[in-house]
This record gives structure tokens, C-alpha cells and sequence, in this order.
């Protein structure tokens, strides 16, 4: 009789929809760093390519390698002069300091990239190639400053996805004794963008070319992210 009671509940359709819902959100929650790494190493490649094409096309103001150590030291000033505290670290300065300087030993120092592109003959082709390679240098170092902001500045997302849900619970209550109208498919599209929308923000912000204040760009990413969980909480179904 056990046996039979299970083998009814494992072909309950309830059953199988709650077992399949259960290791979604658990696949989903795992995978999610390795999606954040991804980010952050697609983001390093867009940037250097279009360091590389404004190098060639003479799109930058600044001749060769000039523009992106420009736009690296003035990501780096925005991080030690507007990053000063934060809830994550007690020394929000020495830390990203301490994180860049060990990026760049690992990458570029013990691998003889620094050395060769410092060092390299400034004269024809390798003149040429020791600029690219400088702007892939600081390129990369600019995408990782802006990857520390985003980590400094993560409360801030945080904060905004309680309020949407906050927000998000109180309109669904609303809903639920104004008899208003429920929609599956407004609900089930918001959901869907919410990590979508989150990893392409940071994309965008990552692959900028040019420097730009991180809060010109993270406040209005971190209110769309608020306003797309306060969408698909508010419009979640009435009755559990």
C-alpha cells in the first residue's frame, strides 16, 4: 500500500509541477554566479574590442593607449573619493585597492604582459601592437574597478528589491479585497526579466567606453529592478 501511495504521488501532476518548480529555483540560484562571471568576462572582451576599433579609427580624443588609462584613473577616482564606507567591508578603499593591485600582479606582471608592453619598442609594428596591448591592460582594469563598484554598491539593489516587494505585496492586497483583476501574463513576463534586465544593466555599465559617474547609471538600474519585482509581486496570483 506504501508503495502504491507513492508510485500515486509521483505521478500526481501537482506533484511533478512542485518537484520541477523546486529544481528550477535551484538550478537558478547556482547558476547565477557562474552568470555574473560571464558578465564580467563578456563585458572585458565588448570593452577591448571597442578600445581596440576607437585605437584603429581614431575615434578617442586621446592618441593610442591615452584614452583608456583616462577613463581606468577616472573610474578609480570615483571609487576612492565616493566609495569611502560601505556596509560590506570596513575599509571600502584599501580594499579595492588591495583587489586591483592583486589582479593586476597575477595577470599581467607574473605573466610578463606589463614588463613587455613598458619596455617594448615604441617605433612600427610593435610601437602598434605595445598600444593595444596597454589598452587591453587598462581596459581590463577599468571593467574590474567598475565590477567592484557594483559589488560596493549591491546593498543598493538589495534595498531596492525590498522595496518593490514591499510595494509589490501591498498592491497585490489591494488587488485581492478590491476584487481587481488578475494577470498571469503580466506576472509571468515581469518575472522573467527581472534577472535579465539585473545582468544586462550590468553589462551595459561594464562595457561604457568612457567614463561615466556610477550613480548616473546604477540609481535608474536599481529603480527599474525595484519596479519590475514590485510589478510581479503586485501581480501575483490572489490565492496561494
Amino acid at each position: 500500500m506504501i508503495r502504491q501511495s507513492t508510485r500515486l504521488m509521483a505521478d500526481d501532476p501537482r506533484v511533478r509541477a512542485a518537484e520541477k518548480k523546486r529544481t528550477g529555483l535551484l538550478s537558478r540560484t547556482l547558476s547565477l554566479p557562474f552568470k555574473v562571471l560571464g558578465v564580467v568576462l563578456v563585458s572585458i572582451f565588448i570593452s577591448v574590442l571597442i578600445e581596440w576599433a576607437g585605437i584603429y579609427f581614431a575615434w578617442w580624443s586621446l592618441p593610442g593607449a591615452d584614452h583608456a588609462e583616462y577613463v581606468m584613473r577616472q573610474e578609480m577616482r570615483w571609487l576612492d573619493s565616493n566609495f569611502s564606507r560601505s556596509l560590506l567591508v570596513s575599509d571600502p578603499v584599501i580594499f579595492s585597492g588591495q583587489a586591483l593591485a592583486a589582479v593586476n600582479e597575477w595577470l599581467f606582471v607574473r605573466s610578463g604582459i606589463a614588463e613587455w608592453a613598458l619596455n617594448a619598442d615604441s617605433s612600427g609594428w610593435v610601437g602598434r601592437l605595445k598600444e593595444y596591448a596597454l589598452a587591453a591592460m587598462y581596459v581590463t582594469l577599468m571593467t574590474l574597478t567598475r565590477c567592484v563598484i557594483l559589488l560596493l554598491t549591491s546593498p543598493l539593489f538589495l534595498l531596492a528589491a525590498l522595496v518593490g516587494l514591499v510595494d509589490g505585496l501591498v498592491l497585490r492586497d489591494l488587488r485581492r479585497f478590491g476584487a481587481g483583476r488578475e494577470s498571469a501574463f503580466i506576472y509571468h513576463h515581469a518575472k522573467r526579466t527581472v534577472i535579465p534586465v539585473f545582468l544586462l544593466g550590468w553589462l551595459v555599465y561594464l562595457s561604457l567606453p568612457f567614463a561615466i559617474h556610477p550613480n548616473l547609471f546604477l540609481l535608474p538600474c536599481a529603480a527599474l529592478f525595484g519596479l519590475l519585482i514590485a510589478i510581479a509581486t503586485s501581480t501575483f496570483k490572489k490565492y496561494l
